[in-house]
């Protein structure tokens, strides 16, 4: 893969800056170049290779300099501070060149397996990018793929058999219109607020309307009739930030008074192109209610955009669910459906919007920005084709290619060197960077309000005249280096997180307890009728690769579990509280003494904040290892090994519909977005796996947290199975966890 990137480099001060360079992967060589190759053998500026130790991480969209990227870093496990940060201009560039590298990365493991390389022997090797010696060429290895986690592109469908929990009950503006299964209109207690459901078809890309469903500038006015003003409160990280939206005063009904709304947006990209939107309300201190406007409370909310027809179209789902605070909805609860009703219709004035703007073209890529800059004037014709050329010549596809680029000369492989990533601000070629075809060619009013805290960033329509109030383009002021120095200082000094969840304000101090025995912290209750307790969920619910997986594609039902689940621990700290298994107080080391030949697997979850909390799952299984060669070989093997298998299947059968959307029913790799360390002793393995390591993985466990007394949690483990003496797959063993209480979790002894 090769393709245009921005290397993202960082001052002492935490200033950051962009560098655009053109990237070629290939095999497990990245080379760097500082303009587009137009030979085979032209010289790279710099060169490294991605093995095994190599991990990426998403970081989500930013700005940079009034450039809207999606960054996402390459770091070695066995050191992060050896890193290099990359951003893309679009979130499915990002996602292609981080699904190579980890590509890559588990080819170059493969390979070394193949070779009887030892991985601890270069443990330690650092993820350099240096300069390449001399001219040569790559022998092609001829990889058996079979053994790599990633061989199969697996549908992205669920992996966990459940109801549907969406029932229609209408349709309007060519939307279906669904409200959740158990719900009930007209009966008075059914949770004050139902969730509303419209499900659409757009014309367009799924990454175009995602942009478009992100823009918060004057654009949106265009589509979304509800909003009258909006505002980026604060910029928490590149998937997370603070919203505060102001409706329309005419759209309500008369005599209602102005409604706001201050909600945490999060969004994430799935494998199969699939964004997800989600918004919930928050207390903030920087944001208290504006004057003469009523705040309501989105209990939830958000978009599913799933792409169609080979990407040409999208599917667009738009859920809410708002306590509107309307006196009158005690007597007249269908006024607050109604107004819910009406607000999800944004996804048709989204489709009415494309079609108008696009006419017959069914494909349209706004990911570069174009819907927020052409508008429907006549002038964005030319710019439309500018902008497809500079796209085209980015992403290292042209019509007529030179015709002297011989396609099968590899590029050459480069020697290791001693420059890690870490000294690449201190290359020669720092200031150097790649000249825009206009230096704010890709400028505009929403790229600017991403990062600005301030009110200034908002869009007015003219709600009395019809008309939108144009912003006026501010002028492109060149400040000294002395004055943006300081503004960037002021910047860095308000970016404290002074937000909490509304659930958060009623948190209390958890349960102490000096004398516990780690893996019975949390009780056991077979009948899910006790809070905050722990049971063992019918296997049959997941779904598992069969014996011919590799035929037919085909996973069926769980028969039954490897292991057995013993003990559950629910444990709060002030640090990481890692080898549980290893400390004399442990249900594990309890056994040891006895001298049996139980073997115990360990999953230790490890949720940072303020205050760490530990689920830690303690499975025992009596039967000797040898008796199941691929867990032996995990349990016994190296970390590269068991970070290409480890699988967790997640499903929420109770709760809120949000934390179900959020957390979903797909089997996932934990290491591949994880950080996740293994502590092996005589009579069991522990996994510790850091959910603060991602971003992703954070945000989606603080919204499980403001509903976890409310959840009912399934997990499923398993180590997957990639060859056919290895299939079919089994269950390591599943948990229930019921309606966990964070006022129960009980304090670790040291």
């Amino acid at each position: 893969m090769e393709g245009w990137l921005y290397l993202v480099r960082s001052s002492r001060f935490g200033l950051q800056s962009s560098r655009k360079r053109y990237f070629v992967l290939e095999e497990n060589s990245l080379h760097c170049f500082k303009c587009l190759p137009f030979s085979r053998t032209e010289d790279p500026i710099k060169s490294t290779l991605i093995d095994s130790c190599i991990r990426v991480a998403d970081n989500g969209r930013e700005s940079i300099h009034r450039k809207v990227l999606f960054i996402f870093t390459l770091y070695n496990s066995s050191d992060h501070s050896d890193q290099l940060k990359l951003g893309a201009r679009s979130s499915e560039e990002a996602a292609k060149w981080m699904h190579s590298f980890k590509e890559a990365a588990l080819k170059e493991c493969l390979n070394r397996r193949e070779n009887l390389l030892v991985f601890s022997r270069q443990k330690h090797r650092y993820f350099r990018l240096s300069r390449r010696r001399g001219i040569g060429h790559m022998n092609s290895l001829g990889l058996d793929w079979t053994d790599c986690s990633s061989v199969h592109a697996e549908p992205v469908t669920a992996d966990v058999v459940a109801p549907y929990s969406w029932e229609i009950f209408g349709c309007r503006n060519g939307l279906r219109l669904f409200k959740e299964a158990n719900g009930n209109f007209r009966r008075k207690n059914y949770d004050d607020h139902p969730a509303i459901m419209a499900v659409g078809m757009v014309d367009a890309t799924s990454e175009a309307v995602f942009q478009t469903v992100m823009t918060i500038g004057a654009s949106r006015s265009e589509w979304d009739f509800c909003v009258s003003r909006a505002t980026i409160v604060e910029h928490l990280d590149g998937h997370t930030d603070i919203i505060q939206e102001q409706i329309k005063k005419d759209w309500l009904p008369w005599g209602m008074k102005p409604r706001e709304l201050l909600m945490r947006r999060y969004w994430r990209r799935e494998d199969d192109g699939t964004y997800v939107i989600l918004f919930h309300s928050v207390i903030h201190k920087k944001c208290s209610p504006q004057k003469g406007y009523v705040r309501a409370c989105l209990k939830g909310g958000g978009y599913v955009i799933s792409p169609l027809n080979q990407g040409k179209q999208s599917v667009v789902k738009h859920m809410l669910s708002i306590n509107w605070k309307y006196w009158k909805s005690s007597m007249f609860k269908s006024c607050e459906i109604y107004l819910t009703i009406r607000m999800t219709e944004r996804v048709a004035a989204l489709r009415e919007m494309f079609r108008a703007k696009f006419g017959s073209y069914p494909c349209v890529d706004c990911s570069r920005g174009e819907l927020t800059r052409c508008g429907a004037s006549p002038e964005c014709d030319k710019e439309d084709i500018k902008v497809e050329l500079q796209s085209t010549v980015e992403n290292g596809h042209t019509e007529d290619p030179p015709a002297e680029v011989p396609e099968e000369e590899p590029y050459i492989k480069p020697s290791n060197s001693t420059t890690p990533f870490l000294q690449l601000s201190n290359a020669s070629d720092e200031f150097f960077d790649v000249p825009e075809q206009s230096e704010y060619e890709y400028f505009d009013l929403d790229s600017d309000q991403f990062m600005s805290e301030c009110s200034e960033d908002t869009w007015f329509p003219d709600a009395a005249n019809g008309k939108q109030t144009q912003v006026q383009e501010r002028s492109q002021q060149k400040m000294s280096t002395a004055a943006i120095f300081v503004k960037k200082l002021q910047n860095l000094a308000v970016q404290r997180k002074i937000h909490r969840d509304l659930r958060e304000v009623t948190l209390e101090e958890g349960l102490s307890c000096s004398s516990c025995l780690y893996g019975s912290t949390l009780p056991k209750d077979p009948t899910c009728s006790t809070p905050c307790s722990w049971t063992i969920p019918d296997p049959s619910t997941f779904l598992i690769r069969g014996k011919n997986y590799l035929q037919d594609w085909k996973k069926v039902k769980a028969s039954g579990t490897l292991m057995q689940l013993v003990g559950v621990d629910w444990l709060k700290s002030d640090r990481r509280e890692d080898d549980l298994g290893g400390r004399p107080s442990s249900l594990v080391q309890k056994y040891a003494a006895g001298f049996g030949s139980e073997f115990f697997f360990i999953i230790n979850f490890q949720i940072p904040g303020s205050v760490t909390y530990n689920i830690a799952l303690y499975y025992m299984m009596e039967s000797p290892l040898g008796r199941n060669p691929l867990l032996e070989r995990f349990v016994n093997g190296d970390d590269a090994f068991r970070n290409s298998r480890f699988k967790l299947i997640p499903f929420i059968s109770k709760g809120s519909w949000i934390v179900r959307q959020t957390v979903g029913r797909k089997a996932c790799l934990l290491a591949t977005g994880l950080e996740i360390n293994y502590f092996r002793g005589k009579n069991y393995l522990e996994i510790a796996v850091h959910i603060g390591s991602s971003s992703v993985a954070t945000g989606i466990t603080g919204l499980v947290l403001r509903y976890l007394n409310t959840l009912v949690i399934e997990l499923a483990f398993l180590i997957q199975a990639n060859t056919e003496e290895e299939l079919p797959e089994f269950l390591l063993g599943t948990c229930q966890l019921n309606h966990l209480d964070i006022a129960k979790a009980v304090n670790a002894r040291p």
